[in-house]
């Protein structure tokens, strides 16, 4: 498509899906990511494809399972309850080295919660969710059109690093509309797929397993695993800096946050506050490095999440003592406005001229 359209969030990232060569989706209808099922189980069967709308989550991970096994793009997508769920299923993936897609449309918890927008479940997709010794590359959009940019990153990444890729999205982005441009982007030179199930004939057979019963070979595989997340996090950190020329306060947001703070950090330097923000865009790898050089040069950190606090474990971690970092957090489904965070800034304006 080369003209702008106008959709919402979900539907968007679900052509991006297609466009980028998603062979199977497999999902479960939850709030408030349906409409990424719906939009599916359409165009997927238009376009020759596999759509599943699975009995359960459990099933639908373990389909995508399956289907990644033979070296196809799969897919699924749920909100924080249902990926609760899959959480089993993406250490297997992990365990055997599979390619594939989750997205998180998230929503408020613990537990059932709410159907409003939140950010509590960066610590289950940061911290690898499930049991074991394992990571996910964790994508953090802010707004539509980055649904759609992202779409094709992620399945590349699945593909490049064999291992799981998670889109982790909000109530807000995934129902809110936006014009949107789908453009043909070249892809990542990608290595063959020569593990894959497709059939032994003329070669020797393949085995696609997470299971290690010899003695040190499950250490051995561990190792070849974190081998591996060191090299991501060299090589596919992506953050964005935005007017931290002359700035004595950072506010780190990812998401959706991230988008408010920065409709409050242009008004802050409207007024002469000296303020910027950055964003987040991988949530893992996390761009430590960056934020612990801002730590040498800016006197305060301040952390926005749609939780308790999170995200603002690995702020601190990367500031490593050299500034204050503070935090403010809206927890179970709450949304901060700018003239909300718009206020904070101006408080700490004042003390850090003190």
């Amino acid at each position: 498509m080369s003209q702008r359209v106008l959709m919402c969030g979900n539907e968007a990232l679900a052509e991006a899906a297609i466009l980028a060569g998603c062979d199977a989706y497999f999902g479960y209808p939850i709030t408030p990511q349906n409409e990424i099922t719906a939009y599916m189980s359409r165009r997927m069967p238009e376009e020759g494809r596999v759509f599943i709308q699975s009995e359960s989550e459990l099933a639908a991970i373990s389909m995508v399972f399956g289907a990644a096994a033979t070296g196809k793009r799969a897919m699924t997508s749920s909100s924080s309850p249902g990926v609760s769920l899959m959480q089993e299923g993406i250490s297997y993936l992990a365990g055997a080295e599979l390619p594939a897609v989750v997205v998180n449309v998230m929503r408020g918890g613990p537990g059932l919660g709410s159907i409003a927008p939140s950010q509590s479940d960066y610590f289950q997709a940061t911290r690898g969710g499930g049991h074991g010794d394992y990571r996910t590359i964790v994508l953090g959009p802010s707004t539509v059109q980055e649904l759609v940019d992202y779409m094709p990153l992620a399945f590349d990444l699945a593909d490049q690093y064999q291992m799981t890729v998670l889109v982790l999205a909000d109530g807000i982005l995934g129902q809110m509309m936006e014009p949107i441009l789908f453009e043909k982007r070249p892809g990542r030179e990608l290595p063959p797929k020569d593990w894959a199930l497709t059939g032994a004939k003329g070669r020797e057979q393949n085995i696609v397993r997470s299971l290690w019963l010899a003695e040190g070979k499950l250490e051995e595989q561990n190792r070849k695993l974190q081998a591996k997340y060191d090299q991501i996090q060299k090589n596919e950190v992506l953050c964005e800096e935005y007017r931290l020329e002359g700035a004595e306060i950072v506010v780190v947001a990812y998401g959706i946050a991230a988008r408010i703070v920065r409709s409050a950090v242009s008004r802050a330097r409207q007024e002469g506050m000296p303020v910027g923000l950055i964003r987040p865009i991988t949530l893992w790898p996390f761009p430590t490095e960056q934020i612990s050089r801002a730590a040498e040069q800016f006197r305060l950190f301040l952390t926005v999440e749609m939780s308790s606090g999170q995200m603002v474990e690995d702020v601190r971690l990367a500031v490593a003592g050299k500034a204050p970092v503070l935090l403010h957090g809206r927890p179970g489904g709450g949304v901060p406005t700018v003239d909300e965070i718009l206020d904070i800034i101006k408080e700490l304006s004042v003390s850090v001229k003190r």
